[in-house]
C-alpha cells in the first residue's frame, strides 16, 4: 500500500510538471558528467543491489526531475542516488534533465 502510494505521488508530481525542461542544457552537460558515468554505459548493472542501470538519453525532462527530488528527500530508496541528489538544487535538477534530454539514447541515436 505504501508503494503505490508512493507511485501515486510520483504520478502526480510528474504530471504537475511542464513537458519542456526549464533548465540550460549546456550547463547540464557539466552538471550530469557523475550521471552519466554510470547511466551513459550501454548494458551497465550494478554490483549490489544487482540491477541494470537505466540509459536516461532521451528520456522525459519531467521524469528526471521528479525522480531527483524523489530520491533527494528520501521518497525514492537508493543509497547511491540520493548522495547524489542531496546536494542538488533544482536548478541543478532542471538543467541536468535538459542536457538528458538531448543526449542520444544509444549509440545509433549519436
Amino acid at each position: 500500500m505504501k508503494l503505490a502510494r508512493r507511485g501515486i505521488l510520483a504520478l502526480a508530481a510528474l504530471l504537475s510538471l511542464p513537458a519542456a525542461a526549464a533548465g540550460d542544457p549546456a550547463v547540464g552537460r557539466d552538471k550530469a558528467d557523475t550521471c552519466i558515468g554510470c547511466h551513459g554505459i550501454p548494458f551497465y548493472s550494478n554490483a549490489y543491489p544487482t540491477y541494470r542501470v537505466p540509459k536516461l538519453g532521451g528520456q522525459q525532462p519531467g521524469y528526471i526531475v521528479a525522480a531527483l527530488k524523489a530520491y533527494r528527500s528520501g521518497d525514492r530508496p537508493h543509497p547511491t542516488m540520493h548522495a547524489q541528489a542531496a546536494s542538488m538544487t533544482d536548478q541543478d535538477m532542471e538543467d541536468i534533465a535538459a542536457f538528458l534530454t538531448q543526449a542520444p539514447r544509444n549509440k545509433a541515436d549519436k
